[in-house]
């Protein structure tokens, strides 16, 4: 189970120690055989979820470890380090799979006339080929998408209407009037990313110095603006709820819908309607689970990518504990139906479209390491 945090950055890790133990060889080596029974996936939260996780342990007699992981980099790196021999899938936001992890040799392909088919079901936007799940030839079909959603900012609507939150965009965090007023999600990457959006910066394209200047210098000002920073959602939901701020700065459909499925309506998440991302003021960030090329692979990885497709399953991925999300399947009716009223609105069913024109999608900041650096220092300094 979850405790109180949860997050796309910090939360409990299921596994750590098992993880650990399994990538230094702790355990000895298993007959390859025993793997036709055995599955290992490195996810963010929700498929790490026994709703999710027991019925397939069931039906398929099989034992499954998950370890809930905290960044995409990081988990990038564990496989670098040769942990391609402990996973079987690992579940990551939409570029790393195409721009990293399979021209590394990380990951390997999944047959495309299996499963291209659940990609007619899903959403418009999501149809075959999907870019994002595709290798840079479009040849290679890299996994399957399913959860996702804009992120960019929450408002308490009693307090920011949501056309004035829109229409300002991050430039709201800059207003000297809501200095005191709004509480930063510290989820690092986001932040920045976010910061680069309110400097009028585009975060996934090369930066200028003049830009890295107005970067730490809008950090700065949203740093020192803010009454209070926490990594916890649910505290920050509770703050915008008992009227101790406005808004809070890095959130979304993700970070909102806990509050609104417990009937804090006026708790929205905000995509800005205009931006520096070639016009467009949000992002949109849609994970991708793939197959891990371990040496030693288990034929239960793409049994699972099949098992998370079905309409009752895909509902207990986007409505895992903790925080709800928008699934690709929605596209089908079958799963679209399994949802209620009460859950569309929670997950803000009503705009999904139009927050999702108006938004880019998440992808790498070619500056992210010098950047960190300068939002480290900001953040330091608000915090001394």
């Amino acid at each position: 189970m979850f405790n109180n945090k949860f997050s796309r950055r910090n939360f409990l890790q299921q596994t750590g120690v098992w993880a650990a133990a399994a990538a230094t060889g702790a355990f000895p080596k298993l007959a390859h055989a025993a793997r036709d029974k055995e599955l290992n996936i490195y996810c963010w939260e929700g498929y790490n979820s026994d709703d999710v996780l027991d019925p397939f342990r069931s039906e398929f007699d099989a034992t499954v470890r998950a370890e809930g992981l905290t960044s995409d980099p990081d988990a990038v790196n564990r496989l670098r380090a040769g942990e391609t021999k402990v996973w079987d899938l690992i579940n990551l936001n939409n570029p790393w799979a195409r721009e990293m992890m399979y021209p590394e040799g990380l990951i390997k392909p999944i047959s495309r006339e299996r499963f291209e088919p659940y990609y007619d079901k899903m959403m418009p936007q999501f149809k075959a080929p999907y870019s994002w799940a595709m290798d840079k030839d479009g040849k290679d079909l890299l996994g399957m998408v399913q959860r996702f959603g804009p992120f960019s900012f929450v408002v308490n609507t009693d307090k920011v209407s949501r056309a004035t939150a829109e229409d300002q965009g991050f430039k709201l965090f800059l207003d000297p009037a809501m200095k005191g007023k709004y509480g930063i999600l510290t989820y690092d990457n986001w932040n920045i990313y976010h910061m680069c959006v309110a400097a009028d910066i585009h975060p996934f394209k090369k930066h200028t110095p003049e830009e890295m200047t107005k970067f730490g210098e809008v950090a700065k000002q949203i740093f020192n603006g803010a009454k209070n920073l926490t990594d916890d959602l649910v505290q920050m939901n509770l703050a915008l709820i008992n009227g101790e701020i406005d808004a809070y700065f890095t959130g979304g459909t993700y970070t909102a819908s806990p509050a609104r499925l417990d009937g804090a309506k006026n708790v929205r998440g905000i995509t800005p309607k205009a931006g520096p991302m070639d016009g467009k003021g949000g992002i949109v960030w849609i994970e991708l689970t793939s197959v891990v090329n371990n040496p030693d692979p288990s034929p239960l990885a793409e049994e699972f990518l099949a098992y998370v497709q079905r309409p009752d399953v895909s509902k207990k991925v986007a409505f895992a504990e903790g925080t709800y999300n928008p699934v690709t399947q929605m596209g089908d009716k079958a799963v679209l139906d399994t949802f209620s009223a009460e859950e569309l609105d929670a997950i803000q069913w009503d705009s999904l479209e139009e927050e999702m024109a108006n938004s880019v999608d998440y992808d790498i900041n070619p500056d992210y390491a010098e950047m960190y650096e300068l939002y480290s220092a900001a953040k330091r300094e608000r915090e001394g």
